[in-house]
């Protein structure tokens, strides 16, 4: 593929050296035990601070280093500053705990039909099931495109020169039509196309030292998904997502550019067969940073698997989890995993 490299994008020289610089990192996406989604974990009523350095605190313990954390359009237009201030208060508490943070700024997963306020309780035995999207569906409406804007270009320049933020993933799975479970906005993955490239447009506008990316996820081949080109050449470096065995993960990675870092946003999964045990060591020998999905049991419920959407767990636990590390009050869900995590990073406490 030709590489197209539009104003503002890092070249290859500078996201290497940047990259250099830093350790291997192994973390997780973050949603504090205590929340069912983005706004659950922001809004001033349910912010968790105590939640968030108690769970932050355990993956320390484990060697991590890094977190994945999505925040949302709504927040930001609700109460900038007490938004602005929570992100603070959070990027404080992880990097006491030695953990740098990818903040992700729009999501294209799960429920559209979002609002602020108290959220719905989590559904039984559902899988995420009170995640929302962002913007939902504003995407729908070109009149909220300069409130968007006024999003992305102030929380990028809050935080543009902040060493505690590693990178800004601009948009979470963007062409995901969510398997038809939610009434999406029409014309989605078009509304998408056109907007993507804005907002990595908006988000270099606010002159960030930090590099940005977004995650290419889906299609056989990695070019089969109708954003995967966008988000290549609009990234810094690179980020993918993948659940899959040992061997189709490696398969996978002769499918990406190898000319600039990789980071793997999102894998473990155990029912598919994504576990630290399998991926970690292919991603050390490579050097690729790591986050996996979850990792403390709670309100997100996402030790649930995909198929509860059709088959809820109501009477049973899964076995395995799909995933998730840890029980609410700390236990490892498998002491073999965690003691695997602090020998592979070589970061965590032995005792």
């Amino acid at each position: 593929m030709t590489e197209i490299s539009p104003p503002g994008r890092w070249s290859v020289e500078r996201a290497n050296q940047w990259y250099d610089q830093l350790p291997w990192l192994v973390g997780a996406n973050f949603v504090p035990s205590t929340a069912s989604n983005q706004l659950e974990m922001w809004q001033a009523a349910s912010f968790d601070p105590d939640a968030i350095a108690r769970e932050l605190g355990w993956a320390a313990d484990v060697g991590m280093n890094t977190m994945r954390v999505f925040l949302h359009d709504l927040l930001w237009a609700d109460d900038a500053s007490g938004f602005q201030q929570r992100i603070d208060r959070y990027l404080d508490i992880a990097a006491g705990k030695g953990i740098g943070t990818m903040l992700v700024l729009f999501d294209s997963v799960w429920n559209p039909d979002v609002s602020l306020g108290p959220q719905p309780a989590p559904r039984p035995g559902l899988h995420n099931s009170q995640w929302v999207q962002g913007p939902g569906l504003a995407l729908g409406d070109a009149s909220q495109y300069p409130r968007l804007q006024r999003y992305v270009e102030g929380v990028v320049g809050a935080f543009a020169n902040d060493e505690r933020v590693l990178v800004w993933d601009v948009w979470n799975e963007p062409s995901n039509l969510n398997v038809g479970r939610f009434k999406e906005v029409p014309n989605k993955v078009d509304l998408v196309t056109e907007l993507l490239p804005q907002v990595f447009g908006w988000a270099r506008n606010a002159g960030p030292s930090q590099p940005l990316t977004a995650g290419v996820w889906a299609g056989k081949t990695l070019y089969d998904d109708p954003h995967a080109r966008i988000q290549i050449e609009n990234s810094d470096v690179i980020s993918f997502h993948d659940y899959q065995t040992p061997e189709r993960f490696a398969a996978k990675l002769a499918d990406l550019p190898r000319d600039r870092p990789l980071f793997l946003t999102e894998f473990m999964a155990r029912t598919p067969g994504s576990t630290f045990e399998g991926i970690l060591p292919i991603a050390r020998q490579e050097r690729i940073a790591s986050y996996c999905w979850g990792l403390v049991a709670g309100r997100s419920q996402t030790l649930y698997p995909w198929d509860s959407w059709t088959r809820p767990y109501i009477d049973a636990m899964p076995d395995p989890w799909f995933h998730d590390v840890f029980h609410s009050d700390g236990r490892p869900y498998r002491e073999t995993e965690t003691a695997f995590l602090r020998q592979i990073t070589g970061r965590g406490k032995t005792a």
